[in-house]
């Protein structure tokens, strides 16, 4: 190494540690197949209690073939903690079903104990996903409380449901404000700065298009169904009207699957672009015409396929969304890693042992 090499060297490390880093993705649809086949196969065999294992299985999978700035993401998910979530959730909605088949009373006295334990059950799981979550060996963590978990999961939902829906843009803006603010990495925590107004404006444009849309869709078949059920009826069933009302329903459907995509890239990209992590930036550059069209492959080929398509399509739809993640760094990464490992070597990270619960819906 020349003198030129040795001068040079820091600067083009340094820049490179400074330079937005682009999240990337290894996992294939062949080697998530052999372990989907397996967990599907073991989580019928045992009757849904190996499902909890499956998932520790996927998601280390995943997280480990998640990577950024030369690092890895690591999955410490305890089976068991999944497992006791599964079992109250199982036991939540079976008692809801019986609740909903013997009387109104019942029905009642069950929504009321659901809105009691629901919100402490999320806000448990998402401190359990967090903690057991870890980038370069250094866990994320969840400080939110249980009175802003019972605030922002049920007392505002309700509130939307009163307003007649008025309110979700506001609600799923407060919920992720909660969500990201209230998580951290390491001693570093996420900060969220959407505006309730950029959740109103992309729910307006996702209401505009599918009224348009069904707008467009009503008149194309209206002036035919009015001609069909006009005709005289000689008996039975007119074959062209229901014609007309098979891909009358048919077209909504279509409609439907192209403006989730739309609507599924504006939030993600509006989430995502008013999220930091300290000083550093994330970027999501997710597009709609692109996400459309695996998303409707997808369907298409797990449909074709009988569902042995699935894991491919998993694969294909998370590869997209992480791929489109940037992180722009204020400062080298390395050395805000090194300082936050001091930080909680100095202060020490203790969590309770309550935290071995994941709702895991």
């Amino acid at each position: 190494m020349t003198l030129a090499d040795d001068v040079l060297a820091p600067e083009v490390t340094e820049h490179h540690q400074d330079s937005p880093q682009k999240f990337s993705f290894t996992a294939t649809g062949s080697e998530y197949f052999r372990i989907w086949i397996v967990n599907l196969l073991l989580s019928i065999v045992t009757l849904g209690i190996y499902s909890a294992w499956a998932k520790v299985r996927r998601n280390r999978y995943f997280y480990s073939n998640t990577h950024l700035a030369e690092g890895s993401f690591d999955y410490h998910g305890n089976a068991i903690a999944i497992l006791k979530g599964r079992i109250a959730a199982f036991a939540i909605f079976a008692l809801y079903n019986l609740s909903l088949k013997t009387s109104p009373t019942y029905f009642l006295i069950m929504l009321v104990v659901m809105a009691a334990i629901l919100p402490w059950l999320l806000w448990k799981s998402l401190q359990f996903r967090l903690y057991n979550s870890s980038y370069r060996g250094l866990r994320f963590g969840f400080r939110g409380s249980a009175k802003q978990a019972y605030k922002y999961f049920l007392a505002l939902p309700i509130l939307s449901l009163f307003t007649l829906y008025l309110l979700v843009p506001f609600t799923h803006q407060r919920i992720k404000k909660f969500q990201h603010n209230e998580s951290r990495f390491g001693s570093t925590h996420f900060s969220f700065n959407a505006k309730v107004g950029d959740f109103y404006l992309t729910y307006l444009i996702g209401f505009v298009l599918s009224a348009a849309g069904m707008v467009v869709i009503t008149s194309l078949f209206g002036a035919g169904f009015m001609a069909l059920v006009k005709q005289p009826q000689h008996g039975g069933i007119n074959p062209a009207l229901m014609s007309s009302i098979f891909f009358f329903i048919f077209a909504v459907y279509a409609w439907i699957f192209i403006i989730y995509p739309i609507f599924l890239t504006m939030i993600q990209n509006l989430i995502w672009n008013s999220t930091k992590l300290g000083e550093h930036q994330f970027k999501s550059d997710l597009k709609w015409g692109k996400m459309t069209f695996i998303i409707l492959t997808n369907i298409l080929g797990v449909i074709c396929t009988l569902g042995l398509f699935a894991p491919f399509a998993h694969v294909r739809y998370m590869k997209y969304k992480i791929e489109s993640m940037t992180l722009i760094p204020n400062g080298s990464i390395d050395n805000f890693i090194t300082a936050t490992e001091e930080q909680i070597s100095a202060t020490g990270d203790g969590v309770a042992d309550m935290l071995d619960f994941d709702l895991s819906l």
